[in-house]
């Protein structure tokens, strides 16, 4: 079993701090006497298109794209990256219930012969009742599982290519088709850490993904949705998503850490601690609990760091270390039962250099990747000791500013 890498595309925007860094708003959390930090990195095609390449040429597998207010649309975002890349795969964040499940199908259908097969879905059933409303969307948080249950129950339906019916709650469909379905079918990401969602995982996904918890707290997610899916006849594959800051030492990296965190005064962390708390996510009460609004004690487990999820809801830890010494907790994960790891860094057009040229080789050496990448740099001088891509070399072209 090897280890899948993935990258993430900041479709919100991008930055060197944990705040302020989305173009288009602050997230929901008020800064009223906070002067906005410059140098926010808009997310637009030429920037992404930066990260999205990088990622492809440092050997990352798909890049996560994610779905809500504050960022752009997904599919639309990523089928034009597509253009711009050769081989990378796109994990595109989607919510069930705002469109048809079918229409949703074929959607994907459509996506795989655009890209030549380089789509893998991110189902993202939501834990904030503001958010759904937004969208039209007035179930509870329960009902929305429900929901989803159905939704992809459909979505496998009409892809078999013949007519299909259902009749359910939610969802009542008469002769659904995709009269060209998808080549291949894409692999379903899905993740929820409440009793309403475990038994949809199980019978619905390829990958169950959980944010990045202890691995004693991993361990038990992996069980349980193991079990689950075991009464279904299945067979699910496992994932974690995590934040990275990776250095040539482990000074350098908790410096790094440090950094960010000395840019959040006492009351955005407050403000956001409050927003986050009113979440109806189990997973994202799990986060909370990590750290419990405190800046204290904020390894929460050898080089796992809870400093992000201060001001930043969904994924709220970080892998902290020297390469040798994250590569170590990726292999810890993987002892688990943990295929697919689903990272970022910010900014991540840098943090995905410093990934990718310091921990990918090492987890190709250690047996957990296939090979390690061709470098397109491969005999060309290195200037103080490390390549001319990564940051300290040749400066890194960026949009937006620096």
């Amino acid at each position: 079993m090897t280890v899948h890498l993935h990258w993430f595309l900041p479709t919100g925007g991008d930055g060197r701090t944990l705040v302020d860094r989305h173009a288009y708003t602050d997230g929901g959390i008020t800064r009223s006497r906070v002067t906005p930090v410059s140098g926010v990195r808009a997310p637009d095609i030429e920037y992404l298109a930066q990260i999205a390449k990088a990622a492809e040429q440092l050997g990352f597998e798909a890049v996560l794209t994610p779905t809500g207010t504050w960022c752009e649309d997904a599919w639309l975002t990523t089928v034009a990256l597509a253009q711009h890349t050769e081989r990378l795969k796109f994990l595109v964040a989607f919510r069930p219930g705002v469109i048809s499940p079918v229409l949703a199908a074929q959607m994907a259908a459509t996506y795989q012969r655009i890209t030549r097969g380089r789509l893998l879905l991110n189902v993202v059933t939501g834990g904030d009742s503001t958010e759904q409303r937004r969208f039209g969307d007035h179930l509870d948080h329960d009902r929305r599982y429900a929901r989803t249950d159905e939704f992809l129950s459909v979505v496998r339906g009409v892809w078999s290519g013949k007519p299909y019916d259902f009749g359910g709650e939610h969802y009542r469909i008469d002769g659904g088709l995709t009269a060209l379905p998808p080549d291949p079918l894409p692999e379903i990401f899905f993740g929820g850490s409440s009793a309403a969602a475990g038994p949809v995982a199980a019978r619905h996904s390829d990958v169950y993904l959980t944010w990045g918890e202890p691995p004693e707290q991993v361990k038990q997610k992996i069980d349980w949705i193991r079990g689950l899916a075991e009464r279904e006849g299945r067979t699910v594959r496992f994932g974690i998503r995590l934040h990275t800051i990776s250095r040539d030492s482990s000074a350098e990296a908790w410096a790094t850490a440090d950094r960010l965190l000395a840019d959040l005064d006492p009351d955005t962390v407050a403000a956001a601690q409050e927003a986050l708390g009113r979440s109806e996510s189990v997973g994202q009460q799990r986060m909370l609990a990590l750290h419990g609004g405190s800046r204290d004690e904020l390894e929460i487990s050898p080089n796992l760091w809870a400093g992000v999820g201060l001001v930043r809801g969904g994924a709220g830890t970080a892998l902290v270390g020297s390469h040798a010494d994250v590569a170590d907790r990726i292999e810890e994960y993987h002892a688990l039962g943990v295929e697919h790891f689903v990272l970022s860094g910010y900014p991540h057009l840098e943090e995905a250099y410093w990934f990718g040229e310091g921990v990918i080789p090492d987890l190709a050496h250690r047996g957990l990747l296939p090979r390690i990448p061709a470098s397109p740099l491969g005999g060309v001088p290195a200037a103080n000791g490390r390549p001319a891509s990564a940051p300290g070399g040749a400066p890194l072209l960026v949009a937006g500013g620096r």
